[in-house]
């Protein structure tokens, strides 16, 4: 990750579920509501925040802020949620030529966030779930169901995450060498974003050698 990547995850922000639904009108009146957003939709709104992008810029933002990491977002939903937010009102198309052009799909549409997206995106940030739900890691599933497991496939395993959380940790640590003078609120949020990735990284390191030292035998 460099640059403005948001590392909002391992993993484990709020920011990974694709599927999540987020009501956007939740609190105001039933007439004033508008569909709910998903989280790819709030990715791409968030974005456009910045500033107007065409679908194509939007996916090469995305890249470049290596959103694998911090949210499931793909190139489909990406399309699917301008269109959408389009549709809704919540950003419109600039370039009012592109509007009615059926050969410039979304990738050469530029897209700008309307006053209604704003106050969508506002009423979205603020639902409850960014920060209580709790996700159960798919290592911390498979110990669960390894306990009848023979020690050598449990260690060959064990073995197998602690190789993976040192590249991911090191990966993290060249990103946050590289993210030290970028200037901004963007480059701030990366640093943090960074920084919680390799302490989480480095806890579960810790952790290993206790599940390594437990007797699992049953």
């Amino acid at each position: 990750m460099h640059l403005v990547s948001i590392r909002l995850v391992h993993r484990c922000s709020p920011n990974s579920c694709a599927r999540r639904v987020v009501p956007v009108g939740h609190g105001m009146p039933a007439s004033a509501r508008a569909p709910a957003l998903t989280t790819p939709d709030l990715v791409v709104l968030s974005l456009l925040l910045d500033r107007p992008m065409h679908g194509y810029e939007v996916l090469q933002e995305l890249a470049h802020r290596e959103v694998e990491d911090w949210a499931e977002v793909s190139r489909p939903q990406v399309y699917y949620s301008l269109r959408k937010l389009a549709e809704r009102g919540v950003v419109t198309i600039v370039n009012p030529s592109a509007r009615d052009d059926t050969a410039r799909g979304p990738d050469r549409r530029t897209y700008r966030v309307t006053p209604a997206g704003r106050r969508a995106y506002g009423h979205a940030i603020t639902r409850t779930e960014w920060t209580t739900e709790r996700r159960p890691a798919a290592f911390r599933t498979w110990l669960v169901l390894a306990m009848h497991a023979p020690h050598a496939i449990r260690a060959a395993q064990i073995a197998r995450r602690r190789a993976y959380l040192v590249g991911e940790r090191d990966r993290e640590r060249a990103s946050q060498a590289q993210l030290a003078a970028y200037p901004g609120a963007a480059g701030a949020v990366a640093r943090l974003i960074v920084d919680l990735a390799i302490r989480q990284f480095e806890t579960e390191l810790a952790w290993l050698n206790t599940v390594e030292a437990s007797n699992l035998e049953g």
